[in-house]
């Protein structure tokens, strides 16, 4: 069976660093939070391969069309896999993602939020399979993100 690392190499995809935060940006949060076998997963913006925070920003459905933000969601699950295994070592160590909430900053009349968030599922269910990567999943228009982000995705999981 091959693991959610050899699937990424597979796929041709690399995940990037983890990410690091400006020195002037105060979380009072962790990005993973581990508690027991449960993991409960921040959201997340898009970072670049050198682990800095990226867009992409402003409103889907005006600024950004549903195909560039579904492929920007592709790459915050890239995100989230990087940070998640930078805390909890390989990630063949998931044994199921439960839930997943997508926020997409949305011009006004905007509604294929759910087509966005599915860059983010698709890859997910590709890398862990049908079984462990299957999850809940809500997909929401949001007036605004911080930083003008377009896209944050949050989401928890259990360990093995």
């Amino acid at each position: 069976m091959q693991t959610p690392e050899e699937r990424l190499a597979e796929l041709g995809l690399m995940l990037p660093a983890a990410i690091s935060l400006p020195p002037d940006l105060h979380l009072p949060f962790a990005l993973i939070n581990v508690r027991g076998d449960r993991v409960f997963v921040s959201g997340h913006p898009k970072q670049t391969s050198e682990d800095a925070i990226a867009g992409p920003y402003g409103k889907v459905g005006a600024d950004l069309s549903t195909e560039a933000a579904a492929l920007a969601a592709r790459d915050i699950a890239l995100s989230v896999l990087a940070n998640l295994r930078a805390e909890i070592g390989p990630l063949s160590r998931v044994a199921g993602w439960s839930r997943v909430f997508g926020m997409v900053n949305s011009a006004p009349g905007y509604d294929q939020q759910h087509l966005v968030i599915n860059g983010f599922s698709d890859l997910i269910v590709d890398v862990f399979g049908a079984e462990v990567g299957r999850h809940a999943r809500s997909a929401i228009g949001v007036a605004g993100l911080p930083m003008n982000f377009a896209i944050e995705i949050e989401a928890e999981l259990s360990l093995a």
